[in-house]
């Protein structure tokens, strides 16, 4: 009897033993083929300027959506908050990064020129100005000569708001400035922290609608239209794309595919935009999201042929003005640092 059971606890450990083999076989089968499928995906990091809001929407409608992945991409999207998407760029760590043209001067006129491309424009126009409070006299340019201003002491900034100030008629030096530390623009224009402010309409105007503040803004592109630059934009690694142009094209082709659904269904790409938040910066602000997508979808192709053109005038136009006012340690020629041959 004791024999007996012996050999029968041989047989069954030497049955679960095969059991045990042939699962881990399997499992090392399924690991291998998860690892092949990967394998096939072209990895992609793309860096966002800020954290996510509606400029973004389209890269996130794009990866829910399955666009990327239709491409053949793996597109991992980040936000680092101690690092510029600039540098991210530049430096290789991301091959593709959300950027403006006014701030991208920088990098084409230093010792050491950064290797970046403007690629596609998420926004067709300059949607930023001045907001103020209703009736204090800054519905033009010329109302802010004895009137605080919050600056981020950009040398760009404070030209722009000088060339429209004293072209409208009023005196620059009269202008107080202080330095912008504001996060909640209708907030501190009510407390009378401050009497203006520099915002991007599609999130600071939408949100003073939401908090039924009364205000007055105007658009810097409606008072020169050399201020009609382009912001934000989507900038390249040079070395990458040089190095892999099909891949490039397919990505931006994915992007573009995103920001037309976003256009034609705004509310459904706000949403998408909330639940692929990871930064929990648009928790409370789901309000905000929806109607600024509401707005901001109308300005992805606004009046162009297709999203994502960059007109090469408009382009030149604002450069030329940086020349013609030294705001850049050289000059910097025309057609430098865009290109449309990757949009397919």
């Amino acid at each position: 009897m004791k024999k007996f059971i012996a050999i029968l606890l041989s047989v069954m450990f030497l049955l679960s033993f095969a059991g045990c083999t042939e699962t881990n076989k399997n499992n090392e089968e399924a690991s291998t083929g998860d690892a092949d499928v990967s394998a096939d995906f072209t990895k992609i990091t793309f860096a966002l300027d800020w954290t996510p809001n509606t400029n973004h929407t389209g890269l996130y409608v794009a990866k829910e959506k399955g666009y990327f992945t239709e491409a053949g991409l793996d597109v991992d999207i980040v936000y680092v908050a101690d690092s510029s998407s600039t540098t991210l760029c530049a430096t290789g760590k991301a091959q593709f990064a959300v950027e403006a043209q006014d701030t991208m001067a920088a990098a084409f006129t230093s010792d050491s020129p950064l290797g970046i491309t403007a690629v596609a424009a998420i926004l067709q126009h300059n949607s930023s100005g001045i907001i103020s409070r209703k009736g204090e006299g800054l519905d033009t340019p010329k109302g802010l000569a004895g009137k605080t201003y919050s600056t981020w002491d950009s040398p760009i900034e404070l030209a722009m708001l000088k060339a429209v100030v004293e072209a409208d008629g009023g005196n620059f030096d009269d202008v107080t400035l202080i330095p912008n530390t504001i996060t909640d623009e209708p907030g501190a224009l009510a407390a009378k922290q401050t009497d203006a402010i520099w915002v991007f309409y599609g999130w600071g105007g939408i949100n003073a609608d939401i908090q039924s503040f009364e205000y007055d803004y105007f658009f810097f592109k409606d008072i020169d239209p050399v201020f009609d630059y382009y912001t934000p934009v989507i900038i390249g690694n040079n070395d990458y794309m040089t190095e892999n142009p099909e891949i490039t094209k397919s990505f931006l082709a994915a992007v573009k595919k995103g920001y037309e659904y976003a256009a034609e269904h705004p509310d459904e790409s706000a949403q998408i935009l909330i639940d692929s938040d990871n930064t929990g910066s648009l928790k409370g602000s789901e309000q905000l999201v929806k109607e600024s997508q509401t707005w901001i979808s109308t300005q992805y192709i606004a009046d162009a042929e297709s999203w994502g053109v960059i007109d090469a005038a408009r382009w030149n136009a604002f450069y030329n003005w940086l020349n013609d006012n030294n705001l850049v340690a050289k000059k910097i020629p025309e057609g430098t640092g865009f290109s449309n041959e990757y949009l397919s």
